[in-house]
């Protein structure tokens, strides 16, 4: 176990701790009916996050204890966090005879953080032994034109007065099938400087160029597809909406390229085809509803455990969130009474925007940039930890060129004539008008990006959590 003092943790002070049993933390009958119920108002989980750690354990214990009755093939979705870990130990802890029938699945989404990356194996082998499984990366069903090719095909067509070859009659894309086709029509060789092949890897390199770099929140309305055919229903399709809001969106998305399709590819897809492969019926999460907005709706909304549907499932698939109301104050608390050892990740210090010293607080891919609008969002802090992977998203991957191309559209006026003289970040953006230049003279211009455009009004405004997806009608869905 980490004891350093400058650690999250703190000093670990001996205990016997790891004496108490199950019986330690037990809930009454009476307790049990107010603190485990289907649904909650935000009052009540307010309060419940104001219980002592012992009641939460209590509670965790309790939660895990039902969900065991229920599932014949439970699994851990383990990221190699904190708090999937947490997790992780008290289903172990408390419920070692069951324990033994628990696989461990982690989400190797191939952007990890190598220290979550190296913590996550050596925890997931030594805890789980063969339980404990890595996702594989999915791989593609048909050959695709790359990304900048498709666009040329798509603009010799326009040329010929040929689309018909390609789009529905509502001006939609027909499909990556019928842009292979009309390429091999017009004669060119579609090797992989123009193709990816069928049966390539959807890795993160892939996602970015056929869809687009993880930059903003989730929108209102989204449009999940290929960036091609994104581009396609935007400039041919008669498709319009009446909602502002989403023609906002459509505005700035014709213009710049982003995508939260990363997560659907690297990390819900393979995790899915792993509970299948596994007949999984069950998954315990590590998720607390303190972390975000969109969470503490879905658990006010599902509870600690609800029931869902799967294929590979004759009856229900259940979710598990045992540590609903818990803190990362509990979390790290409970690290610290038992010793646990935790990822070296968050003992990874930055300086904040308010020149304090900080940890590393949130696991997760290494390269997401969904919070970019945000201060201390995770690209600026990338930056300061990880400089040649925060170089890779804005030379590689393209990151700079998009940022800018918004901040170009959505710069909020009223909070760029607030910035004082020429060596705040608005105004270099704006005197050097090259990315590439403001790139070389000031590297850490967007770590401020939230304070530099005005996202209003778009749906791109608000957090974005990869764990939960809005769906058009409102409703919470989880990934």
């Amino acid at each position: 176990m980490q004891t350093d003092e400058k650690s999250p943790v703190g000093v670990a002070t001996p205990n016997k701790a790891n004496e108490l049993t199950q019986k330690h933390y037990t809930l009454s009958d009476e307790e049990s009916q107010v603190y485990i119920k289907d649904s909650y108002k935000f009052k009540e989980i307010l309060a419940l996050q104001k219980l002592p750690l012992d009641k939460k354990i209590a509670v965790s214990v309790t939660v895990i204890g039902q969900a065991l009755t229920l599932g014949h093939a439970p699994a851990v979705a383990f990221s190699g966090g904190k708090d999937s870990q947490v997790v992780a130990d008290l289903i172990e802890r408390f419920f070692p005879d069951d324990f033994k029938r628990v696989h461990c699945i982690f989400g190797n989404t191939g952007i990890e953080f190598p220290e979550s990356l190296r913590f996550a194996r050596e925890y997931g082998r030594e805890h789980f032994n063969e339980r404990f499984h890595e996702t594989q990366l999915s791989r593609l069903e048909e050959d695709e034109l790359r990304y900048d090719f498709a666009r040329q095909i798509v603009e010799e067509l326009e040329d010929e007065g040929a689309l018909d070859e390609i789009l529905k009659p509502d001006g939609k894309l027909k499909g990556q099938k019928a842009l292979v086709e009309a390429a091999k029509k017009r004669g060119y060789k579609l090797d992989r400087s123009r193709m990816f092949e069928k049966g390539h890897t959807k890795n993160f390199t892939y996602c970015v160029e056929q869809y687009g770099a993880p930059l903003l929140g989730k929108a209102a309305s989204k449009l999940d597809a290929h960036r091609i055919n994104i581009e396609c229903f935007l400039k041919y399709s008669k498709t319009d909406s009446e909602n502002e809001k989403t023609r906002d969106y459509y505005d700035i998305l014709r213009e710049c390229k982003f995508s939260q399709h990363c997560c659907k590819l690297l990390k819900k897809e393979p995790s899915e085809r792993m509970q299948a492969q596994l007949g999984t019926d069950m998954i315990f999460k590590g998720l607390m509803a303190s972390e975000s907005h969109s969470r503490l709706t879905s658990f006010a909304v599902r509870g600690h455990i609800f029931a869902s549907h799967r294929d590979h499932v004759d009856g229900a698939f259940y979710h598990v969130n045992p540590i609903g109301i818990w803190t990362d104050d509990d979390v790290w608390e409970y690290i610290r009474r038992f010793g646990l050892k935790y990822s070296p990740l968050y003992d990874v210090t930055y300086t904040a925007s308010d020149g304090s010293l900080q940890h590393i607080k949130r696991n997760g891919c290494m390269m997401c940039g969904t919070d970019i609008q945000f201060r201390d969002n995770h690209l600026a802090v990338l930056r300061q930890t990880h400089p040649k992977a925060w170089n890779s998203c804005m030379e590689r991957f393209g990151y700079r060129e998009a940022l800018y191309t918004l901040f170009k559209l959505k710069k909020n006026r009223n909070i760029f004539d607030s910035f004082a003289d020429e060596g705040t970040s608005a105004r270099m953006i704006e005197k050097f008008g090259d990315v590439s230049a403001l790139f070389d003279v000031r590297p850490c211009a967007f770590d401020e990006f939230g304070e530099l455009v005005d996202l209003t009004g778009t749906g791109l405004d608000s957090e974005y959590d990869a764990e939960i997806l809005l769906e058009q009608n409102g409703q919470l869905k989880w990934v």
